[in-house]
């Protein structure tokens, strides 16, 4: 008797395979999720607790970092986050101490370089491994520490910068990624990132200074509009340049992303890599410009 498909064994017609979400419907599921929770500990939290949450995020970002740098050596990357995690402190506590921003200064290059010495393993990454332990301890802690600061020491508009740079960082990078997918012919840096080009580079700039000018119209109104324009082009530029170099670095490790915590986008340092830039901006805008 001749198997019907329904028999055990039977080789019937295969199911089609499920399609996987796109990689862009899965962006927007994890920020419509994780926006709102973000934004009530940003508006409605106490300083304290947003430092906590913005340490919890560095934490990780800092193991994708050292991860990729001190591939294996568990112990230097335990090392890599405690100093990312002490120049967030440092900046926290002794912000306003010149002597203790001195000594941050002149102690990460000697603890960096002591550090190599100590987990030496290849000769071949050791300058690699001594570079990251200084450059990323200070541009994680510190870029990631100016949200925290920034909601402390911005008064009523301290959260409204906040939400700033994540606007200028989220929405550089949506403009670029429209703009280059139906606009984009001419390749911007394809040593380092072949899918980015140049057309995608330029709505990234208009999606910034869009952005920017709509926060000085309804959450940020003390901004005056030009400068806001100024900023969004300016933050939001230098953020793409965040973008590439982290995009370097992980070509010249082998990976593809830094880390899969977050679905849809990668790695927490995968989404932070333009925000280090623009949120290191909009605070130093506000302590130098805004607050006068």
């Amino acid at each position: 008797m001749a198997q019907t498909s329904d028999t055990p064994g039977a080789a019937g017609p295969a199911e089609p395979a499920k399609k996987p979400p796109s990689n862009l419907a899965m962006r927007l599921l994890t920020a419509a999720i994780a926006a709102p929770l973000i934004l009530l500990l940003l508006y409605l939290g106490p300083p304290w607790a947003w430092l906590i949450f913005i340490s919890l995020a560095t934490t990780i970002g800092a193991f994708e970092l050292f991860g990729m740098t001190h591939a294996g050596d568990r112990v230097s990357q335990v090392v890599g986050v405690a100093m990312s995690l002490g120049v967030i402190q440092v900046l926290w506590h002794l912000g306003h101490d010149p002597r203790a921003l001195t000594t941050l200064i002149l102690l990460l290059p000697i603890t960096g370089m002591l550090l190599a010495l100590v987990r030496l393993r290849s000769i071949e990454g050791a300058a690699l491994r001594l570079t990251s332990s200084v450059f990323g301890p200070l541009y994680l802690g510190g870029g990631m520490a100016t949200l925290a600061l920034m909601k402390r020491d911005g008064g009523a508009d301290g959260p409204g910068f906040v939400v700033l740079s994540l606007t200028l960082s989220w929405l550089s990078d949506t403009g670029a990624y429209f703009a280059g997918r139906f606009l984009g012919k001419h390749k911007l840096y394809p040593a380092v990132s072949p899918k980015k080009t140049v057309e995608g580079a330029i709505g990234g700039l208009f999606g910034s200074a869009a952005g920017a000018l709509i926060g000085s119209f309804f959450y940020l109104r003390s901004l005056q509009p030009l400068h806001a324009v100024l900023l969004g082009v300016v933050a939001g530029g230098l953020g793409q340049l965040g973008d590439l170099g982290e995009s370097l670095l992980k070509r010249s490790v082998g990976v593809k992303d830094s880390g899969g915590i977050v679905p849809g986008h990668g790695g927490i340092l995968d989404r932070v890599d333009a925000l280090l830039v623009t949120a290191t901006l909009s605070y130093l805008y506000l302590v130098f410009v805004h607050a006068h």
